[in-house]
């Protein structure tokens, strides 16, 4: 028979007349616990006791001396819920879980101790409180390597916290979004306007026209830019993955889940931005679970059955159609008319090429910074090559550019990088192309000869005088016209030389290729 089950027989056996009377099992059991209890409220600095509701219903006389340095005396500390007066305690977490922390390092205002907590339960074993003890005050002292140890974790999680919280943090305004002409203008106009609200922002464009530097620079510019902005390429991530990141996933959900679960996108975005890039490329069958997500705040973990509120301001991206998606059935409608709330169009390169220079100048000089390359120096364009590039269709945008612009100057070393430099880059750079737009000899029409850009002379073809009749209309029309036929005869001038041309009509390249974006078809150059 085992030690165990002999015990009851034997506190029930008779015992002699001079003996002292045996006590019954649980009887033994309740003197024990509290024996137990005795020796550690004499040796230990300090005892608490919480009911299950976190409140603090006794202290020792032993704690009474922390409460000075915890900014609180004993009448209006005894009652309180202990996360309230008890800065880092893990009491309340003893409570809720039924399961002791032996062992722990606690550190406040009031010092650092080494502490014991334990679950208390009733006969039905149900938790009803939980007993903390301070073991020892300024365990440094004492306890030096186990305290270095705590104080080495404790720094590199400050750390840790510290990067994931820079990393999450906008890497760009809306100013970071280059452009002077009137269609970056209105981009930036309105990025500041939804910047003001927590409705959900959509931006279209094609792929390299800048969405997620802007989606940065709307959420910089929020109330929110002091929370998270947390990004999710939905293109990137495999179908099945996509739910378990966009809502997290509860522990023990799937074989080989993480024991403690996973948060997913939406709560690590709680209180601040979500941005979701080729929005798309999602799923069907997702699209609905997103929907109840933006219109609720409420997410579902994976595997679990307990909702979740969330707060968090959602922006999207997309190079697609949505519109046809959602005609052709592969897009919800419900979902799109949701996201599409406030919509922002970005143009692409070829539609802003008033901007070119200015983009040219700012990746020139991003490139230079991140080479690596320590004798690498920001590299100028030439007039003939800024001309070259104008010329290309950029189907891949501003991501495109900067991709020829990265090549043509880190496989040379020269300072200023001219057409022949972005031959080997750029689809449409020809020998024709190029030699066009490197020597295109000006063309003699006999016409007044005007100071041509290599010291000669260039021609421009003269106007015809107006007739009095054609001069009773619309100032602003007259103006538009001529401005375009002077714009079409330097052109034809100077062989499509669009640097030379503004040279000849004394205006800057930005302001030409202004006016060529915006009435491409009514001025026409002829070879």
């Amino acid at each position: 028979m085992s030690e165990a089950a002999a015990f009851p027989a034997a506190c029930a056996a008779p015992s002699a007349p001079d003996a002292p009377p045996v006590l019954g099992a649980q009887r033994v059991l309740e003197l024990a616990a509290r024996s137990l209890f005795d020796v550690f409220n004499r040796t230990a600095m300090g005892t608490m006791v919480v009911d299950k509701a976190h409140r603090i219903v006794w202290i020792s006389d032993g704690y009474k001396r922390f409460l000075p340095a915890l900014g609180h005396a004993e009448q209006d500390f005894v009652g309180k819920r202990v996360e309230e007066v008890v800065p880092n305690t893990l009491m309340g977490q003893v409570v809720d879980s039924g399961q002791p922390i032996l062992v722990d390092l606690l550190t406040n205002q009031a010092g650092t101790f080494l502490v014991s907590r334990l679950p208390l339960r009733n006969d039905a074993g149900e938790v009803i409180g939980a007993v903390g003890y301070v073991l020892l005050d300024h365990p440094e002292s004492t306890m030096q390597p186990l305290v270095a140890k705590f104080a080495q974790l404790q720094g590199e999680l400050v750390a840790a916290r510290r990067e994931i919280a820079q990393a999450r943090r906008p890497k760009h305004s809306i100013a970071s979004f280059i452009g002077s002409g009137a269609a970056a203008l209105e981009v930036k106009r309105l990025a500041r306007r939804v910047a003001l609200t927590d409705s959900p922002v959509l931006l279209l464009g094609e792929t390299g026209t800048g969405k997620e530097l802007l989606a940065h620079g709307i959420h910089a510019a929020s109330r929110r830019a002091g929370r998270a902005l947390v990004s999710v390429n939905i293109a990137a991530v495999p179908d099945t993955l996509l739910e378990a990141e966009f809502f997290g996933v509860a522990p023990g959900a799937y074989t080989g889940a993480e024991r403690k679960g996973r948060e997913g996108r939406f709560k690590l975005a709680d209180g601040g931005t979500l941005f979701l890039d080729e929005i798309g490329d999602m799923p069907l069958a997702l699209q609905a679970k997103l929907l109840r997500a933006l219109q609720e705040q409420e997410i579902e973990p994976l595997g679990s059955n307990r909702v979740e509120r969330v707060d968090v301001r959602v922006i999207a991206a997309t190079s697609r159609d949505l519109a046809a998606m959602v005609a052709t059935g592969t897009f919800r409608a419900d979902l799109f008319y949701r996201l599409n709330v406030l919509p922002i169009r970005l143009p692409p390169l070829r539609e802003r090429l008033e901007d070119l220079e200015a983009l040219v100048e700012a990746l020139g000089e991003d490139i230079a910074r991140r080479s690596g390359m320590a004798q690498m120096a920001h590299k100028s364009v030439a007039p003939e090559a800024l001309d070259l590039l104008a010329a290309q269709p950029w189907p891949g945008n501003i991501r495109e550019l900067r991709n020829v612009l990265e090549q043509a100057t880190l496989m040379t070393d020269e300072r200023v990088l001219g057409a022949r430099h972005f031959a080997a880059a750029l689809p449409l750079a020809g020998p024709g192309l190029a030699v066009a737009a490197v020597t295109a000899a000006p063309a003699t029409r006999g016409a007044p000869a005007r100071p041509g850009t290599d010291g000669g002379e260039t021609t421009v073809a003269a106007l015809p005088a107006p007739s009095p009749a054609a001069l009773l209309r619309p100032l602003a029309e007259q103006v538009n016209e001529v401005e375009d036929a002077a714009i079409t005869a330097a052109l034809e001038a100077t062989g499509g030389n669009r640097v030379a041309a503004a040279k000849l009509l004394r205006m800057s390249r930005a302001a030409l290729y202004a006016k060529l974006a915006r009435q491409p078809r009514r001025i026409v150059v002829t070879r």
